[in-house]
């Protein structure tokens, strides 16, 4: 008898307002699409687990411990998604957690992280500039993308390019571990002569690195070194997960999810 399990993978937040607005919102997406298999979840983030289960005594397995208990309790075959953005260390990790229990399951699939296609890239795009304010004369929009010391860390200059290749002259990509980096990119908004900028993560949470990161007061958070060199600065703190597009092209991901002892 066929026994099948659903596990949405993220790589996690402990900030529960964004998260009910972005994981939850796209693992509800994706439970209504797959209404024949159980609902698990895994977070990635060893940090975040331990911060829910010592802040709130809510425990978050990560990917290895979920397919442990579905392995005990017979499931026959298992759907994975990966809610992270770049194919980059986060998602390396989940994929060797999942390839241990390749034999363990009659099928055991993973769906790809958001921008793996160009395709990906492109339908991304149009999604995000739908949800932006329209930029007038003399304004920008500054995303800020986590970054890594991964090579997939190319995903950002990769994504600043396709911007203005769908004719977003006015769209910048910056990291915050990574290249390109704030500093790279205010040269080039002062070239331009912008008035004002737009602030927005490239994340699928609105989390730390938005809150504090990109829109806090603190001292070198984005807000404030923009507006130290005499820009106007507006904060928009909406994570990628709250857009409809980006949860069906997660979807869209899981239904062509591939075996994972061909990945």
């Amino acid at each position: 008898m066929e026994k099948k399990a659903l596990l949405v993978i993220s790589f996690g937040t402990s900030y529960p307002e964004t998260r009910k607005k972005t994981i939850e919102a796209t693992e509800m997406r994706l439970k209504k699409a797959f209404p024949d298999h159980d609902f698990y979840r895994a977070f990635t983030s060893r940090m975040i687990i331990n911060k829910l289960k010592k802040r709130d005594n809510e425990q978050v397995d990560i990917p290895r411990d979920v397919l442990k208990k579905l392995k005990e309790a017979g499931y026959t075959h298992v759907l994975c998604q990966t809610t992270h953005i770049i194919n980059g260390h986060e998602y390396d990790i989940t994929l060797k957690e999942l390839k241990a229990f390749e034999k363990d399951f009659e099928s055991l699939t993973l769906g790809r992280p958001l921008l793996t296609t160009v395709e990906d890239y492109e339908e991304t795009v149009d999604i995000v500039m739908k949800q932006m304010p329209k930029l007038k004369k003399g304004e920008a929009l500054v995303y800020m993308g986590h970054g890594s010391d991964h090579h997939a860390n190319s995903t950002y200059p990769c994504l600043d390019y396709m911007f203005k290749m769908k004719g977003h002259e006015d769209v910048y990509v910056g990291t915050v571990e990574g290249f390109p980096e704030l500093e790279n990119i205010v040269p080039l908004l002062q070239e331009k002569k912008y008035k004002k900028i737009y602030l927005a993560p490239f994340m699928l949470v609105a989390g730390d690195h938005a809150i504090n990161d990109m829109a806090s007061d603190e001292e070198e958070s984005w807000k404030t070194v923009l507006e130290d060199e005499r820009f106007k600065v507006e904060c928009i703190l909406e994570g990628l997960g709250e857009y409809a597009g980006i949860q069906d092209m997660f979807l869209d991901h899981l239904k062509k999810a591939q075996a994972v002892a061909e990945m």
